[in-house]
C-alpha cells in the first residue's frame, strides 16, 4: 500500500513539474480545483447509493486524488504535505476515540473514555471533544468553524445540531412542526413578488429539515430519495405517452396528472 502511495505522489509531482508537467494541471489553485472535489464527492455518493461497489473503487481513488492536489499545491508553497495531513487525521482520531486508544489527553477526554457506553455516547462525546477544540483553538461560538461551502440542506442540519447540543432544540418533534406550520402561514400570508417571500420560504425550508433532524433522519438523503422517486416517476410519464404516440409537450397537464396516478399506484 505505502508503495502505491508513493507512487500517487509522484505521479502527482510529475504533473505539476514545471518544465515537463502537463500544462492544465500546471494552471491549477486551491480554488478552482474545488468545484471538482465536490463533483467526486458527490460521484463517491452516488455509487454508494447505487450499490455500485466496482464504480466506488475508482471513484474513491478520484476523492483521493483530490487530496493529493491539495496537499502538492501545499508543499509548493511551503505551508505542509500530504504526510502531514496524514498525521493531523491521525492525531485527531486517536483524541477523539480515547474509549478505543485508550489516551487520556484531559480531564474531557477521560470522561469520555469512561462513558462510552454506546454508539450514541460516543456521539456526544465527539461532539464534546470538539468543542473543547474549538475553545482552545480561541472559536468560542458553538457555531464556529460550520463551513459556509456546505450545501443549504446539510449546513442548516449542522447549524441545528450544534444548537441542540448545548440544549437549544424542542424537546419533542411537535414544538418542530407547530414551528412549520407557523412558518407557513406566513409564507401565505406574504404577497407574491413581495422581497420577504424569500426569505419566508427559507424559514420554512429551515424549519421542515427540523423536523427532519428530530426524525434521525439526513436531509439531503431524505430530498435526494425524493428527487428519484419524482424521477422514476415522471420517467414512466414519459414512457406511457411514448406508448400512446405522443410526448409531453404534445400533452396537457391533465393527461399527465391521470398518468402520473397511474404510474403512482403501479398501474403504468
Amino acid at each position: 500500500m505505502a508503495d502505491n502511495i508513493q507512487r500517487l505522489l509522484t505521479i502527482m509531482s510529475r504533473l505539476r513539474d514545471p518544465q515537463t508537467g502537463c500544462p492544465w494541471d500546471l494552471k491549477q489553485s486551491y480554488a478552482t480545483i474545488v468545484p471538482y472535489t465536490l463533483e467526486e464527492a458527490y460521484e463517491v455518493a452516488d455509487a454508494i447509493a447505487r450499490e455500485s461497489f466496482d464504480e466506488l473503487k475508482d471513484e474513491l481513488g478520484d476523492l483521493l486524488f483530490q487530496v493529493v492536489f491539495y496537499a502538492q499545491l501545499a508543499k509548493e508553497d511551503g505551508r505542509f504535505a500530504f504526510d502531514d495531513c496524514v498525521a493531523a487525521i491521525c492525531d485527531k482520531l486517536e483524541r477523539r476515540h480515547p474509549h478505543v486508544f485508550g489516551h487520556a489527553f484531559g480531564d474531557l477526554q477521560a470522561e469520555a473514555t469512561a462513558n462510552a457506553a454506546d454508539a450514541e455516547v460516543v456521539l456526544q462525546n465527539w461532539e464534546a471533544l470538539k468543542s473543547d477544540e474549538r475553545k482552545q483553538s480561541g472559536q468560542h461560538s458553538v457555531l464556529d468553524n460550520i463551513p459556509q461551502a456546505m450545501p443549504a440542506l446539510s449546513r442548516a442540519n449542522k447549524l441545528q445540531k450544534r444548537c441542540a447540543t448545548v440544549g437549544f432544540d424542542w424537546p419533542t418533534v411537535d414544538g418542530c412542526w407547530d414551528k412549520v406550520k407557523e412558518e407557513i402561514l406566513e409564507v401565505e400570508q406574504t404577497a407574491a413578488g413581495s422581497p420577504q417571500l424569500a426569505e419566508e420560504l427559507g424559514d420554512l425550508m429551515f424549519a421542515l429539515v427540523n423536523v427532519v433532524r428530530k426524525h434521525k433522519l439526513d436531509p439531503e438523503a431524505v430530498l435526494r430519495a425524493a428527487n428519484n422517486k419524482f424521477e422514476r416517476r415522471f420517467r414512466g410519464v414519459e414512457q406511457a405517452l411514448s406508448e400512446q404516440g405522443k410526448s409531453p409537450q404534445q400533452s396537457n397537464l391533465d393527461e399527465m396528472e391521470a398518468l402520473w396516478q397511474q404510474v403512482k399506484n403501479g398501474n403504468k
